[in-house]
């Protein structure tokens, strides 16, 4: 019970301090968000792979966790080196899922059951496979500059051709890998097959806008943008100083060219008036959600800018429960990670609380199994948004 007690009395704090009326709010502020991963959640034809007609055939399972929207993991052609964080057809589903027509079923079976659907997007980068970094590689003029391309530099004492300078990728070792076909390096912040898109070139950001157009036409309710704050670089490729983690590690230095790059608030911005002018026609409210893992007043410049004249993401995800929620927590301890986030979004917004990602470990790894339920309550019961993956 040593747990359970101050759990007890965050959340008789929360609810004093923070509740407002639910008939104010619209839906997604107030809504549970479920994440489902498709590969694992349900098969319908005995491959042993899930896939949308899977998912599609819970609906009324989903429907009676009371569950108001579900936001999918990438369900997009992908090689699957990063779980389908690799996208190599931002238009097309992986075959192993189904089809278009699948998609279009699922979302149709959603809203049937009052159920919204959010699409996991990946800004950043794109699968080597893609067509567009295909046509960059082989020195198709049109996709020259979709990618972020550099000659390599000749060590001064062994003569040999090294990376454009010393940025690691965020799973370790350099960011850079080199393609014989053109002769030079490209970016990847994540694994060599995540090759980092060029947001300075508009045509990258046309290309992009028109696939979120794309899925908003098929009817979806809006979009999880996944590591968003990786978008932009420093366009001088400077060498980044020492940070504080060991040789190779992505810490070993300090990620000031290659994260929290001020350029990206402008694309989330534009972003954010695509959906609501669509959903103006459509009669709907279409939501943005972003992933970032920064600093918290980089993070609230996503809501909106500094001078609250331009709407960014209707929620960036609120990691702190995460972070601060461990077995011997107190009371104390849980009002001030909630507060931390509180006392710093601006007014107006809408706070989430996610329980659990895709990037961390279960609720029961990280407090014991006993405790799951009570987690769950203090993050539903919190004002604002709840964000959970599938059978927690």
């Amino acid at each position: 019970m040593k747990f359970f007690r101050p759990l007890l009395v965050t959340v008789g704090l929360v609810l004093v301090c923070g509740l407002q009326a639910v008939d104010e709010k619209d839906w997604y502020q107030h809504a549970t968000f479920y994440q489902i991963y498709p590969r694992s959640f349900q098969d319908s034809d005995g491959d042993g792979i899930g896939d949308l007609k899977g998912i599609t055939s819970r609906m009324e399972y989903l429907a009676g966790l009371g569950i108001d929207a579900t936001w999918l993991s990438p369900p997009f052609v992908s090689p699957l080196a990063d779980f389908g964080y690799d996208v190599a057809d931002f238009y097309n589903i992986q075959p192993e899922y189904g089809t278009l027509a699948d998609m279009e079923e699922l979302i149709a079976e959603a809203h049937r059951h009052g159920i919204k659907l959010m699409l996991d997007f990946i800004p950043n980068h794109s699968s080597d496979e893609h067509e567009w970094f295909v046509q960059s590689a082989s020195g198709n003029a049109k996709y020259r500059d979709y990618y972020i391309w550099r000659p390599g530099r000749t060590n001064a004492v062994t003569g040999a051709l090294e990376p454009p300078n010393n940025w690691i990728s965020v799973f370790g070792g350099p960011a850079w890998t080199y393609d014989a076909r053109r002769g030079e390096y490209y970016l990847h912040q994540f694994t060599k097959k995540q090759a980092d898109l060029n947001y300075r070139n508009p045509e990258v950001v046309r290309e992009m806008t028109d696939m979120l157009t794309f899925w908003l036409e098929k009817g979806v309710d809006g979009f999880r943008l996944d590591a968003i704050n990786h978008m932009f670089e420093d366009p001088e490729l400077r060498d980044e100083p020492p940070g504080w983690g060991p040789a190779g590690s992505y810490d070993e230095l300090d990620h000031i060219y290659t994260k929290d790059n001020p350029d990206t608030y402008g694309v989330v911005y534009n972003w954010r008036q695509l959906c609501e002018d669509f959903g103006r026609r459509a009669n709907k409210t279409i939501i943005i959600m972003t992933e970032a893992y920064a600093s918290i007043e980089n993070t609230m410049l996503y809501y909106e800018d500094a001078t609250g004249m331009r709407q960014g993401a209707h929620m960036p995800f609120n990691f702190q429960l995460i972070y601060d929620f461990k077995n011997d927590q107190n009371a104390i301890g849980l009002k001030q990670s909630i507060d931390f986030w509180l006392n710093h979004m601006p007014a107006r917004h809408t706070p989430s609380w996610v329980a659990g990602s895709h990037d961390h470990s279960r609720v029961a790894t990280r407090v014991g199994l006993a405790h799951v339920d009570q987690v769950l309550t203090l993050v539903h019961t919190l004002p604002g948004t709840s964000i959970t993956y599938y059978v927690r």
